[in-house]
């Protein structure tokens, strides 16, 4: 599907404007059309209920923009120590096993069903992640032989790091991927 396609919108927005689509494209058919066409004309506005049910699924259990913003207010606030306890306990309830790391280029290893994964969250406060971060994370990787790697930071990646993390398949966290980790974690106060 192409990324700027109606659908593609649709699946990015809130699930409700599908619905509206839906309605509004049915109504108008029933109210426009001929008798013998306003069964297939208000029939007409099903794909738009489809792609309502679609985002509703995808945005189910995503946390708010005040959730978000709550979170990242209080992760920004934290220790270094007291983060990777949150992460810790966010991996290990997702099933990963989790080692910590001593390599500066990451700080944990996750594993789950065999996979192994790298995992760079220290410099999460930073207000921009560079290249040279994802560059020691990859070659981390692939000296260790390992499938995955997730950056986490709050802030975003630079101009340079953003196609090198698409090229090398490197997961990218922040503020709303964070928030949506630490569901049901408890956060400490602010």
């Amino acid at each position: 599907m192409a990324k700027n396609s109606l659908f593609a919108v649709l699946l990015r927005s809130p699930w409700w404007i599908s619905l509206l689509l839906a309605a509004a494209v049915g109504l108008i058919s029933v109210a426009l059309l001929p008798e013998q066409f306003k069964i297939v004309g208000a029939l007409s506005g099903f794909p738009f209920a489809v792609i309502a049910v679609m985002a509703g699924v995808k945005q189910w259990h995503k946390p708010s923009a005040a959730r978000v913003a709550e979170v990242q207010q209080v992760v920004a606030g934290l220790a270094w120590p007291a983060f990777a306890t949150l992460l810790e306990q966010a991996f290990q309830r997702d099933g990963y096993g989790v080692q910590r790391a001593k390599d500066a280029a990451y700080d944990f290893v996750l594993e789950r069903q065999g996979r192994r994964m790298l995992v760079s969250a220290r410099r999460w406060k930073s207000a921009q992640t560079g290249l040279e971060t994802l560059r020691a994370l990859q070659a981390a990787r692939q000296k260790a032989d390992v499938a995955d790697a997730l950056i986490i930071g709050l802030g975003a990646l630079s101009e340079t790091a953003v196609p090198f993390a698409a090229q090398h398949q490197i997961a990218v966290w922040q503020a709303a991927e964070i928030a949506q980790a630490l569901r049901g974690v408890v956060l400490p106060k602010a």
